[in-house]
């Protein structure tokens, strides 16, 4: 049964749009642990933002992101959305009706993990129905100041324990957590 791991660059102060600010950030190191993670996973889940953006990079990179992006063209994508009548790019399908029960198809149709970029919206929802497996924030040194934060004011109260951590030299980390007992709300 595959594994829900969502993988999501965040600031410092924990802004997570527009990323243009990790590049500095991303060096041998960050593109190892990227490769592993996506080839560690069967399918990709994703939100109609994210999704956009993907379809409409990632099959222009195969030249220069090599077999990064190859993978990322050829293996099963799956976005979720209310308003995207069509997905064009190969290997994709929108995911439509209830998530728990589309997630709970996903994770039997595939072996390992299904992963998740970016696709904020989306991983609030996975949370909020308790479907996220993995949670991978990898924090990058910089205040951003303004943009869309992963966690919403508002968003409901929930408990992780950290799994792991990965550091690079460039000041970047990756804190991984899995969902623990909800402890008392404070």
């Amino acid at each position: 049964m595959g594994k829900i791991v969502a993988l999501t660059f965040l600031s410092l102060d924990g802004v997570m749009e527009h990323p243009v600010w990790t590049g500095p950030y991303f060096n041998a190191d960050h593109a190892k642990y990227a490769h592993g993670q996506l080839f560690a996973s069967d399918a990709l889940l994703l939100g109609r933002i994210t999704y956009e953006g993907f379809a409409a990079a990632w099959p222009h990179l195969e030249e220069t992101e090599g077999e990064f992006a190859a993978r990322m063209n050829t293996m099963p994508k799956h976005v979720v959305s209310t308003t995207l009548d069509q997905a064009e790019w190969t290997n994709s399908t929108v995911v439509r009706g209830d998530l728990a029960t589309e997630v709970a198809k996903l994770q039997e149709r595939y072996d390992r993990d299904i992963l998740v970029y970016a696709s904020g919206e989306l991983t609030n929802s996975l949370i909020e129905l308790g479907l996220l497996d993995e949670l991978k924030l990898w924090i990058h040194p910089v205040v951003v100041g303004t943009g869309k934060r992963l966690f919403p004011e508002g968003a409901g109260f929930t408990s992780w324990r950290l799994a792991a951590t990965t550091s690079f030299n460039s000041g970047a980390v990756i804190l991984d957590y899995r969902p623990a007992p909800v402890a008392e709300e404070p």
